[in-house]
C-alpha cells in the first residue's frame, strides 16, 4: 500500500521548468495501473545474465556494498549449460538471500542448424524448432527443479503452454513460476494476455514499449511485466532509467530489469568470458544503484515490494482441460 503521508513524487526537472515557464502536462490519474505484487508492493528488482556461481558470488558481494535489493537474478545461458554442482550453488547461495533464481531453459532456434535464424528477417528466433527442443526444454525444466530452482525462462509459447501443463500435472513443482524471455517479448495487451494465459508469470516485455503501450496492457491484464531499464546492444541499447518512476507508475507490478548497454553479448558463456561476465556482472549492479537513487531523489522510492516475495498471485490461465 501506499503511504498516504508521503510527499508526492516529482518528475525529473519538475520545479526547475515550471520556474521557466515550460511546465509539463499534469499526470492523468487514469493513466496509471491499478495492480501490484501479492503482499504489497508495486515493483521489484531482477539482476540477469549472471552466467553462474562466480558470476553470482559477484552481484551479491556488489549488490551488499551498493545496498542494492534484489528480488530476482537471472541466467541467460540455458540450465545445460550448468553442472549440477553449479546449480546447486546457485540455488544454495540464493536461497540464504532469499532471492528467487531463474534459469533459461533448453535448446534455441538461434544456436541451432536451422539457417532461417540468420537471414535477414531471422526467421523464428529463439522459438523451439521441432518437437526434440521441446523435449530437452522440459528436460532442463525437469532438472532444474529438482535441483531447487522455482524460476524458468521460456522463449517460446509451445515450451511455455507445455510447461504450465507440466505444472498442473505435478511433474514440476506447482509455485514453479515460468517467465517470458525478452526476445519473444510481446508488444501490444492481446498478446501480452495470450502469455499470461499460457502460463506466465511475468512477462518480460521489449523496452521501446512506450508509457502509453503500458497503460494499454494494464488495461487487460495484471500478470507481473519485466523490462529492461538498461537494454542490452541485441535488445536495442535502450537507456530508459529517467523514466523508472513514470515506467513504475504505468507498468505496475513491474521488475526493475538492470542490463548493461554496450557490452558484447556472453551467450552461451563460458571460462573464456570470465573476465567479461564478472566486470558486466558488477557493473549491472551498479546500474541498478544508479536506477534506485533516481527514483529516491524524485521521491518515488516507496512501493517496493517486500524481498523475499516472488510469486504473482492470481493470474488468468487457458482452460487446460479443453
Amino acid at each position: 500500500m501506499t503511504d498516504a503521508s508521503a510527499p508526492a513524487a516529482r518528475r525529473p526537472g519538475e520545479q526547475m521548468l515550471a520556474a521557466l515557464g515550460l511546465s509539463a502536462p499534469a499526470l492523468d490519474p487514469a493513466d496509471a495501473s491499478a495492480h501490484s505484487f501479492p503482499g504489497g508492493g508495486r515493483w521489484r528488482t531482477e539482476i540477469p545474465s549472471c552466467e553462474g556461481p562466480e558470476a553470482l558470488a559477484v552481484v551479491l558481494k556488489e549488490s551488499s556494498r551498493l545496498d542494492v535489493p534484489i528480488h530476482r537474478i537471472s541466467q541467460g545461458s540455458g540450465v545445460w549449460m550448468l553442472t549440477d554442482a553449479e546449480i546447486t550453488e546457485m540455488v544454495e547461495a540464493t536461497a540464504e538471500r532469499d532471492i528467487e533464481l531463474c534459469l533459461f531453459t533448453g535448446p534455441r532456434g538461434t544456436w541451432d542448424i536451422g539457417g532461417s535464424v540468420r537471414s535477414d528477417s531471422r526467421g523464428a528466433g529463439l522459438r523451439a524448432r521441432g518437437h526434440d527442443a521441446v523435449a530437452g526444454c522440459l528436460e532442463d525444466a525437469v532438472r532444474a527443479t529438482e535441483l531447487g530452482v522455482k524460476c524458468l525462462l521460456v522463449a517460446d509459447e509451445g515450451v511455455l503452454w507445455t510447461l504450465h501443463r507440466a505444472r498442473e500435472a505435478g511433474i514440476i513443482p506447482a509455485d514453479t513460476t515460468l517467465k517470458v524471455s525478452a526476445l519473444i517479448g510481446p508488444v501490444n495487451p492481446a498478446s501480452y494476455a495470450v502469455y499470461e494465459r499460457l502460463g506466465a508469470d511475468s512477462v518480460n516485455v521489449p523496452s521501446d514499449l512506450t508509457l502509453d503501450h503500458l497503460t494499454e496492457i494494464r488495461r487487460v491484464s495484471a500478470a507481473p511485466m519485466d523490462m529492461y531499464i538498461e537494454a542490452p546492444d541485441d535488445l536495442g541499447g535502450y537507456v530508459r532509467m529517467y523514466e523508472v518512476a513514470e515506467l513504475i507508475r504505468r507498468g505496475a507490478p513491474l521488475y526493475l530489469k538492470f542490463g548493461l548497454s554496450k557490452s558484447p553479448g556472453i551467450y552461451p558463456y563460458g571460462h573464456h568470458l570470465r573476465d567479461l561476465t564478472l566486470a558486466t556482472a558488477r557493473e549491472r549492479v551498479r546500474r541498478g544503484r544508479l536506477a534506485l537513487d533516481l527514483l529516491a531523489r524524485h521521491g518515488a522510492d516507496g512501493d517496493m515490494a517486500p524481498l523475499g516475495s516472488r510469486l504473482p498471485g492470481t493470474l488468468n490461465r487457458f482452460d487446460i482441460s479443453a
